[in-house]
């Protein structure tokens, strides 16, 4: 397994095609902002469901404490769509990520299942306005994941910090 991105560490530069079109590039978009960076397994993950939702739901929140938020997952184009559709994901949203390069740049786990293939397990970083990390939740399988008013409350903690 590729080593795990720490705090202060910079987020690698990552090309993801973007639902709808165009690429996100986490590292990037948004630069200058606290922003959000959420991996999921997919559209059929309850937990993933549960987790999108909660962002989703926290949109007017987290604009107001100016945070950015983008997830990504292996699910097809078609798929991430229907899924930020049955969410109301307001954010950008990206679809078929290549799991060997997703663990080898930032160290997530990966899972390969018989009936489900091979996926990302949950990942989520919240990264500073130059694109370090502040924050990086890894998680081994389902559970254990960013919620949205933890990121608020830690982004309203990082930015009492003195410079």
């Amino acid at each position: 397994m590729a080593e795990q991105l720490k705090n202060g560490d910079k987020f690698p530069d990552l090309a993801i095609p973007q639902v709808g079109g165009g690429t996100l590039h986490p590292a990037r978009d948004f630069d200058g902002e606290y922003r959000v960076i959420l991996i999921y397994r997919g559209h059929w993950c309850p937990f993933c469901n549960e987790q999108i939702a909660a962002f989703a739901h926290a949109a007017d929140a987290l604009s107001e404490a100016a945070i950015r938020v983008m997830a990504f997952s292996v699910d097809d184009e078609a798929a991430s769509a229907a899924f930020a559709a049955r969410h109301g994901w307001p954010f950008p949203l990206g679809h078929s990520a290549d799991v060997d390069t997703i663990v080898a740049r930032t160290g997530a786990y990966d899972m390969r299942h018989p009936g489900r293939g091979h996926f990302l397990e949950t990942t989520g970083f919240v990264l500073a306005p130059d694109g370090s990390i502040v924050n990086a939740v890894y998680s081994t399988r389902a559970i254990g994941r960013l919620v949205p008013g933890d990121v608020i409350r830690l982004v309203a903690f990082m930015r009492s910090l003195p410079s």
